[in-house]
């Protein structure tokens, strides 16, 4: 919103889980070495709707989810990066929170696509930690390390040494 005007848009429930992604700008150095579909948790309350998203031409969709809509977008010039999953969760970290509900008596859904049989006594398969580490190591190459401007004669060896 702060950027583009955007509204967030409260769900209906809350969104959590396990979901599959479709790569849509495949040629993105963001997605270098993604397969075409990848998964990623999701927990949240709001969402920001693809249908918003694509009145602002400055914006490029890189990702969706048909069941959990918009994964990620960015500005055309790359300098903006929004992800509206959670590539960095742990193994453990939708369980913690279903179990954190739980124990408040929330009444929380399960996870989706998460518990084997959809049963929280069994350990959570994790399938996105590959497709997480290769999200935040391209974003470093390829659009901070890479593209950050400086000038190498600019860094003083004095202020490099501790």
């Amino acid at each position: 919103y702060h950027h583009y005007g955007i509204e967030k848009c409260t769900l209906p429930k809350k969104l959590s889980g396990v979901f599959e992604h479709t790569v849509i700008r495949k040629r993105s150095p963001l997605f270098r070495g993604f397969d075409d579909r990848f998964y990623a948790p999701h927990s949240r309350y709001t969402e920001v709707r693809l249908d918003d998203l694509l009145t602002k031409p400055e914006l490029e969709v890189l990702a969706l989810s048909s069941e959990a809509g918009v994964f990620g977008v960015k500005s055309s010039d790359n300098r903006q990066f929004f992800i509206f999953a959670h590539p960095e969760y742990d193994g453990d970290t939708l369980a913690l929170e279903y179990f954190r509900d739980v124990k408040r008596g929330l009444s929380p859904a399960i996870p989706a696509h998460y518990f084997p049989g959809n049963n929280p006594s069994l350990d959570p398969i994790v399938n996105w930690r590959s497709s997480g580490q290769l999200l935040y190591t391209n974003w470093l190459n390829y659009y901070v390390y890479q593209t950050t401007p400086y000038d190498p004669s600019e860094i003083s060896l004095e202020s490099s040494q501790i």
